[in-house]
């Protein structure tokens, strides 16, 4: 089974920077896409960023320009750089992988991000 674990949440001021890490069990290159979702106290899911196994990425409107995707096939991790961050950008961040040629997806277990004003 895959197993998809999360690291580099925590507590930072507006304006500064996190970068999550996200660590697969296997080669990320036998996922069709993988990206970041988020998920805020009482709201649901949302996606934040995705990267395909093309190259392409794309961002929610609300973190263009300041996030960046990132994967290290060598280390079968992928990365959220995070600059700017805003206190709306607090929620649990969470990793997800896809093969979508087999219909499988998986999750990782969160990452909790708090930005303080």
């Amino acid at each position: 089974q895959v197993q998809l674990v999360e690291s580099g949440g925590g507590l930072v001021q507006a304006g500064g920077s996190l970068r999550l890490s996200c660590a697969a069990s296997e080669s990320i290159l036998t996922f069709n896409a993988m990206g970041w979702y988020r998920q805020a106290p009482g709201k649901q899911r949302v996606l934040v960023s995705i990267s395909n196994s093309g190259g392409s990425t794309n961002y929610a409107d609300s973190v263009k320009g300041r996030f960046t995707i990132s994967r290290d096939n060598a280390k079968n991790t992928m990365y959220l750089q995070m600059n700017s961050l805003k206190p709306d950008d607090t929620a649990v961040y969470y990793c997800r992988a896809l093969r979508s040629g087999l219909g499988v997806g998986y999750w990782g277990q969160g990452t909790q991000v708090t930005v303080s004003s």
